[in-house]
């Protein structure tokens, strides 16, 4: 699956009964509504295909993992529908990967903001390299990670999600993501990062389906109410968009 560059593109290869799912953008493979909308159906898709048990969900290039949200779109945002919508992508992106009936491996190969937090955060199991620092943001341009927060949280707790929030113009190192639960395990190179997440993705694809979806259950035993809970959040973050605070912030940012 592709889409138009301005918007992102998808693609998605299905091999050994494995699926690789490839986001990118050209600003640093960040979320514009679209592309956020195609990956939570992509997501959907592959949890009903029969012939995929488990996931690989990577980005394109060799720089940042992910941006997260466009600030283009951000900037575009003039009322509290439009804001509401545009987080409620995230929300659904993440409840997407919450209910998929198959296991999902996270590779994370560089930089990562913001949404992009919680996206790595909502994967089942999640390799990175060294390079792939993280931070949250949110707090620093009038708003939070309200959105991303439960699945952050689920991770590293709330001890780490307040340190990360707060220290919102700090990067963590990928070895402090891995400390706090967030990475299972960190490489000096994207080469080795692949040769791991290839004899992962190869070992889990070789095992009784039917134990992995039982599996993902038990994992995300607890979550039920997120159904609801995302899209709350969604609205927080939707008109907190809109304060001048947010406005001149995410101007001065772009500049």
């Amino acid at each position: 699956m592709n889409t138009a560059r301005k918007n992102g593109s998808l693609f998605t290869k299905i091999e050994q009964k494995i699926a690789t799912v490839e986001f990118g953008h050209p600003a640093s493979n960040s979320f514009p509504s679209e592309l956020l909308e195609r990956l939570t159906q992509e997501i959907h898709s592959l949890s009903q295909n029969d012939e995929v048990v488990v996931i690989i969900l990577q980005s394109e290039g060799k720089n940042a993992f992910c941006a997260g949200a466009s600030f283009d779109e951000l900037l575009a945002i003039s009322n509290s529908t439009q804001g509401i919508h545009f987080f409620s992508g995230f929300a659904q992106l993440i409840n997407a990967i919450r209910v998929c009936s198959k296991l999902i491996i996270g590779r994370v190969h560089g930089k990562t903001v913001g949404g992009g937090v919680g996206l790595a955060a909502a994967c089942d199991y999640v390799m990175a390299t060294e390079k792939a620092a993280i931070k949250l943001s949110e707090l620093s341009i009038g708003i939070g990670p309200f959105v991303i927060a439960p699945a952050v949280e689920r991770k590293i707790g709330v001890a780490g999600l307040s340190e990360l929030t707060m220290a919102a113009t700090e990067w963590k190192s990928a070895y402090w993501a891995k400390e706090k639960g967030l990475y299972a395990k960190v490489f000096e190179s994207d080469k080795e990062l692949d040769a791991a997440v290839e004899v992962l993705s190869l070992n889990l694809a070789s095992y009784n389906p039917e134990a992995l979806v039982e599996l993902k259950k038990i994992l995300w035993k607890g979550t039920e109410h997120w159904e609801t809970l995302l899209l709350e959040r969604a609205t927080i973050s939707g008109n907190l968009v809109l304060s001048d605070f947010t406005k001149k912030a995410l101007a001065k940012f772009k500049k």
